[in-house]
């Protein structure tokens, strides 16, 4: 192996290595919470685990396979859910590199394409740091690898690779079955990566060219016949699936489209070095008009603008369907453009990766103490979440608690405690308003002590969860204090 493939490969090892060590950390911020309520409901019910936030009898498209799976872990071995979460942390994190490496080698034959694939996924974005679900920098990464995102998103890579070898060799029904099944369990996991793996698997089949006479047409079976059975037994897997209507949430736009505004501010800031990826696109493009990659990066662009312009904005999660494919692009540029363009295209990759990994330096602060940074990489970096963990010895599994609305509603579920209003929308759950409202009406200063004793009593709580600082009301018990200033209250 050639220096300049070795040096990829060990970058990439160091990265991924980081990772690893993020993951004995697990920091938590972000939707950790709503997970590890929802391993921690099927831990001790896997059939009607019922709502995961709430004490309500309700669906939710969080009960996917992969949750499920873990929550079967949960339940058998008796590891607590953040030991469980850990263990799906590294499935997730090695579906994903090793998924980034077989589409890789579906692109280019080059031995530094998987490395650079993986350092161009992680580190080629911007220098404004950003973080969510399905969106693959280094930072964002490092938060959310625990999550139904990075499994499906894992999966996904797999999907295109698999798709991309069945339909340029002979593939049996069993393969395109399988194929279906996959991508079912993609849409099932992560929805909205399940959106991102269909306009790749769209691009995958639009790239390809298929022979004009084939064994399926001489046998009477048209060239599309076997992919059609891969999409007719993935939509019956969707179908079937007893834990949610996945098709009910084609109704659930309206309720998210103000949570993803923030997705469609400082997109330069963001994602100024992915416009190196945009630009080897260019070349591909005048190459192949059908490239896989100009194609995938198309649709991706195409979902995200019309998001934008008719105010869908939850179409904005689809962004990650530009970014992969131009962010491969300026990978594989790097190692196949014509050879008296190669060494630009490498120095120009190198340089971003560079900026990118030092606007993302502030990752090592999950795994290093803050004394043992630099000042300029500890400036960069942000602390977690505390938790909640502190009100264990005292709330049981099923109990029901007061607080407030979102961070609070949004942790406290992982210990196995529901809220009385949940701390993300609920498109299932009917009386989410009425839940918030109550909530509201609880923690207003001018709420009568009696209206607030019958909200207690409406939803069953038993413990109140607030600032020391700010009293609740008359009837409550001072039992423990917490982070922040927070006391736990138990209703008398």
């Amino acid at each position: 192996m050639r220096a300049p493939a070795l040096i990829a490969w060990a970058a990439a090892g160091l990265v991924v290595l980081l990772l690893l060590a993020v993951v004995v950390r697990l920091p938590w911020a972000g939707d950790l919470g709503i997970h590890a309520a929802t391993v921690e409901r099927l831990r001790h019910d896997l059939t009607d685990p019922g709502n995961p936030l709430v004490d309500a009898d309700t669906p939710s498209p969080y009960y996917s396979p992969w949750t499920l799976l873990l929550g079967c872990v949960a339940r058998l071995t008796g590891l607590s859910v953040f030991v469980v979460l850990r263990v799906g942390a590294l499935v997730g994190l090695a579906l994903l590199v090793t998924g980034a490496g077989r589409y890789a080698r579906t692109l280019s034959a080059h031995r530094a394409a998987p490395a650079l694939a993986v350092l161009s996924l992680l580190l080629l974005w911007g220098t404004a740091q950003f973080g969510w679900s399905g969106f693959l920098g280094l930072n964002s990464l490092a938060l959310t690898v625990s999550y139904p995102s990075v499994f499906a998103l894992g999966l996904a890579f797999h999907f295109w690779a698999w798709l991309t070898r069945a339909l340029r060799g002979p593939a049996g029904w069993g393969a395109w079955a399988g194929l279906g099944v996959l991508w079912a369990v993609i849409l099932l996991c992560h929805q909205f990566t399940g959106v991102v793996a269909s306009l790749g698997a769209l691009a995958v089949v639009l790239a390809t060219r298929p022979a004009r006479i084939t064994r399926e047409t001489r046998r009477g079976w048209p060239v599309w016949a076997r992919p059609a059975v891969g999409a007719g037994t993935g939509l019956l897997v969707l179908w079937l699936w007893p834990y949610y209507d996945f098709f009910a949430l084609s109704g659930a736009g309206t309720d998210l489209e103000h949570v993803h505004r923030p997705l469609y501010r400082d997109l330069l800031g963001r994602y100024w070095l992915v416009l190196l990826g945009v630009a080897a696109l260019v070349p591909r493009w005048r190459r192949d008009h059908r490239d896989p990659l100009v194609l995938f990066f198309a649709l991706g662009a195409l979902v995200f603008a019309a998001g934008g312009l008719t105010g869908h904005y939850s179409w904005g999660r689809a962004l990650p369907a530009a970014l992969i494919p131009a962010q491969f692009a300026a990978a594989l540029e790097a190692v196949e453009a014509p050879p008296r363009l190669r060494a630009g295209w490498a120095v120009l990759l190198a340089a971003a990766l560079a900026v990118g990994a030092w606007t993302q330096a502030g990752t090592a602060g999950y795994v290093l103490p803050r004394g043992a940074l630099p000042e300029a990489v500890a400036a960069k970096h942000r602390e977690p979440w505390a938790g909640y963990d502190w009100i264990t010895p005292w709330v049981s599994p099923g109990d029901v608690v007061m607080a407030r609305v979102p961070f609070p509603a949004r942790q406290i579920p992982a210990y196995g405690a529901y809220t009385v209003a949940p701390g993300y929308p609920d498109f299932f759950l009917p009386d989410e308003e009425a839940r918030q409202e109550a909530v509201r009406r609880y923690f207003a200063p001018g709420t009568a002590a009696g209206e607030r004793r019958d909200v207690l009593r409406e939803y069953g709580v038993r413990w109140v969860v607030d600032r020391g600082d700010v009293p609740p009301g008359a009837g409550l018990r001072e039992v423990a204090r917490g982070p922040g200033g927070q006391v736990l209250y138990e209703v008398g």
